[in-house]
């Protein structure tokens, strides 16, 4: 087994659009968090032939300083799947139930805490798996990538 917990939830299959969007999401990578600044405005030579933008590209970076601070400090916010192993699987590719879909989850357990909470938090029919069953995906997803890393090296090797 890992040395770094993995847990499985279980979920209605009807959830795994806004599960997806929870999972993808990245607010480092929001523009609406945090503006973009053209890459220019921290070209000296380019600002300096355009002294005109001096004050608009101070404004922009200060904007951006600072709500990249607020998000720092945002803790729900910082917990960022994206950055995590997981991965989502369909009840009816494991023989489970077909109207299910299941969440591997692999992280810190902190980090793992705090996932719980904010996918509870937004996925109403989100719960943690029976252990049988969260040690079958675990074993079994385990396993796939073994699978995997054998072909790999039967290719490259």
């Amino acid at each position: 087994m890992n040395a770094i917990p993995a847990r499985v939830y279980v979920l209605n299959s009807s959830d795994v659009a806004a599960l997806k969007k929870i999972l993808e999401y990245d607010p480092y990578l929001d523009p609406n968090l945090i503006p973009k600044t053209p890459k220019e405005w921290d070209d000296p030579k380019y600002m300096e032939k355009h002294p005109e933008l001096k004050a608009e590209a101070e404004k922009k970076k200060k904007e951006s300083e600072d709500a990249l601070s607020r998000l720092k400090n945002d803790k729900e916010l910082n917990t960022i799947f994206a950055r995590q192993d997981y991965q989502i699987k369909d009840g009816i590719s494991l023989g489970l139930d077909r109207e299910k879909s299941y969440l591997y989850l692999n992280a810190d357990e902190a980090f793992l805490d705090a996932g719980e909470a904010k996918l509870k938090k937004n996925i109403t029919s989100l719960q943690r798996a029976p252990k049988e069953v969260e040690n079958q995906i675990i074993d079994r997803i385990e396993e796939e990538r073994q699978k995997s890393d054998q072909g790999l090296g039967f290719i490259f090797g």
